[in-house]
């Protein structure tokens, strides 16, 4: 009795572990390729209300958080923050949505991708601030095509780094399926979620020709393509919540949502009102507050939790 009450206590130690102690683990073995040049090192700031960002990340990972055990295989997600390639908001689009990914019993793995890098604007490592907007002409929406809502198309720099963001992302995806059995996810059930910037790196590799690192579903939080958009024949299913009024982002989300329904392919979108930016899981007090709930019931019905 007196073992059989050791193993419990084992077993239960090990959930809770689980559940508790997220794994950070590298992308790449040695320096990822096509940044092994980069030497700006890796930022950090935080937030009056806590939440962190981080710039200038040259050495991708992910961070595991792993559910408590269950009797069957869970989902997993990869959760690629926001920050306009250049920045990752790391806590509210990142480690917050995959602690409420475990609630639901559903593994995440929050990725942090390459970003641009931007040297510091002193010796502190602070980096510049956007220029001033005062004076200059009101801006425009931008003009889309082929579902393309990348505000800076000719930046070689940011085309770059999306690229590299997209294989950081697609090795993220193999690296759940190839520990599915250790980790006790159903590696038929591995999709990708994305927020803003991320939302277009998630786009990227639900484009990409099939393979090990294709998502078998596809979430977008304010996140459109920033990429032409041709949907694959064997395109995952797609969910997009957006604001209404969200600048470029709105649209380009209707676009892309446009894309999978003429490809005849599986699609979901909520525009929510009063909203003209990102949210991630903060609470505003409004209808958009409920876009997790509307996640889970997609996710249901496509049995996919």
């Amino acid at each position: 009795m007196r073992a059989l009450v050791a193993a419990l206590t084992l077993v239960l130690l090990a959930a809770a572990r689980r559940a508790q102690e997220p794994a950070v683990m590298r992308l790449w073995p040695g320096q990822a390729p096509g940044s092994e040049a980069w030497t700006i090192p890796e930022a950090i700031a935080t937030s009056p209300s806590g939440d962190r960002t981080i710039r200038n990340v040259s050495d991708p990972a992910v961070t595991v958080f792993l559910p408590p055990a269950s009797t069957s295989p869970t989902a997993a997600v990869v959760v690629a923050p926001g920050g306009a390639l250049r920045v990752l908001g790391w806590d509210n689009e990142g480690v917050k949505v995959a602690r409420w990914l475990n609630s639901q019993g559903i593994a995440a793995l929050v990725l942090k991708y390459r970003t641009l890098q931007v040297p510091p604007a002193n010796g502190r490592g602070v980096a510049p601030s956007p220029a001033s907007s005062v004076g200059l002409a009101p801006r425009q929406e931008i003009t889309i095509r082929n579902a393309n809502a990348n505000p800076e198309p000719d930046n070689a720099a940011l085309g770059e780094v999306l690229r590299m963001g997209i294989a950081d992302a697609q090795q993220a995806l193999r690296l759940v399926r190839r520990n599915a059995a250790a980790w006790h996810v159903d590696p038929a059930r591995v999709g990708i979620m994305g927020f803003s910037a991320g939302g277009g790196i998630a786009v990227g590799t639900a484009l990409a020709d099939h393979s090990e690192a294709s998502p078998d579903f596809l979430v977008s939080l304010y996140g459109p393509a920033l990429q032409d958009v041709r949907v694959r024949a064997d395109a995952p299913p797609l969910f997009i919540a957006v604001g209404s009024a969200h600048f470029n982002v709105t649209s380009g989300c209707l676009a892309l949502f446009a894309a999978w329904q003429a490809a005849g392919k599986p699609a979901e979108i909520h525009v929510y009102d009063q909203v003209s930016a990102g949210f991630g899981m903060t609470r505003r007090g409004l209808p958009v507050d409920t876009w997790t709930d509307r996640l889970l019931d997609w996710l249901t019905s496509r049995q996919l939790r």
